[in-house]
């Protein structure tokens, strides 16, 4: 098992231990989309593959895979993400579970050698002969054979995914270049500004009260932007006073070009120079102040600019395709129960 497997399986096993310090992690933002939802883990089962029982436990290893940013939130999920994630998680656990099997069935070896290494890869990546310990005892019941099991069924997925789909998925420099040649108006990217935003929100059909009281908070943040003097201490001010979706981010919506803006706004934005802060914008359903924080002229990107990370786009697009319909072949003469 390779260094990158080796992380993998770590991943998807080191989840009991985050648990006991979930009341340490720094609590979600009061955004209703980030509060939190702990799974509850007691190895019930959650589906069968041939006969095979799968757990909560193993579920969440996946879920924590797909999401890992619940490490830092004791293995707890946005509660409005988790449905998706589950989903994700188990489709996951079941492909992986037939890719097993598929691999056993076919015979397929692994060298003692190649294992006993892993072993030693596996238990280097713990920063203490205890942490290891103390993982093998939650994880693998003391037992070190459980964990070589456990690795030696690592090794097989990802050997039989190697052969059946990412050595299938190489896409060849001519290919990417034809890909380019005939897609070229893909690389083409208008006039963009960089931009933060503080918004405050004006009620559906106001009054001249509702939106005198908008106006007058909008008023209040402008006068406390123009006083930043930075992305940092502007972004710290759309976190406390704005009203839209941004503000977990700091107001920052990162590179955008005319049409993904409000025209009110982007009339503004664009006329303004890099480091400055409009005056308030009425748009839509709101009173807005922008920062302009940096900007991009109009601009066709090169072959030779776009090659790499195209070849991986292209080659993740047919690792997809690839994974999808082995999925569904080793699905279709199994037994897959979700329970």
């Amino acid at each position: 098992m390779n260094m990158t497997n080796t992380t993998r399986f770590l991943l998807g096993c080191m989840i009991v231990s985050l648990q006991a310090v979930a009341q340490t992690t720094a609590p979600a933002p009061a955004n209703s989309q980030f509060q939190l939802s702990a799974i509850n883990v007691t190895g019930k089962p959650v589906a069968k593959v041939n006969g095979t029982v799968l757990t909560d436990r193993d579920l969440l290893h996946e879920m924590m895979i797909i999401f890992p940013y619940a490490r830092q939130h004791g293995g707890k999920f946005p509660k409005t993400m988790e449905a998706d994630i589950r989903r994700g998680a188990l489709s996951m656990l079941e492909f992986e579970e037939l890719v097993y099997q598929e691999a056993e069935r076919r015979r397929t070896n692994v060298p003692s050698a190649r294992l006993d290494k892993a072993m030693l890869d596996f238990q280097d990546q713990f920063s203490s002969p205890d942490e290891f310990h103390s993982y093998l005892k939650d994880e693998c019941g003391g037992s070190l054979h459980m964990l070589r099991d456990k690795i030696r069924r690592s090794i097989l997925i990802s050997d039989f995914l190697g052969a059946e789909v990412n050595r299938k998925a190489v896409i060849t420099e001519a290919q990417v270049r034809e890909h380019y040649r005939k897609n070229s108006a893909r690389f083409f990217s208008a006039e963009s500004v960089s931009i933060q935003t503080i918004s405050i929100a004006i009620p559906d059909k106001p009054t001249s009260k509702q939106e005198a009281d908008s106006r007058k908070r909008a008023e209040d943040a402008l006068t406390q932007a123009r006083k930043t003097k930075s992305y940092e201490e502007f972004g710290m001010l759309a976190e406390k006073v704005s009203e839209d979706d941004w503000r977990v981010m700091m107001g920052d919506h990162q590179f955008v070009t005319r049409d993904q803006m409000p025209p009110e706004v982007a009339k503004v934005a664009f006329a303004l120079k890099t480091g400055q802060t409009s005056d308030l914008i009425r748009a839509e359903n709101s009173f807005c102040v922008v920062r302009v924080n940096a900007r991009k002229d109009a601009h066709q990107a090169s072959y030779d600019q776009v090659k790499e990370s195209l070849k991986k786009e292209l080659e993740g697009t047919k690792v997809d395709a690839l994974r999808q319909a082995l999925h569904q072949q080793l699905r279709k003469n199994a037994r897959v129960e979700e329970l």
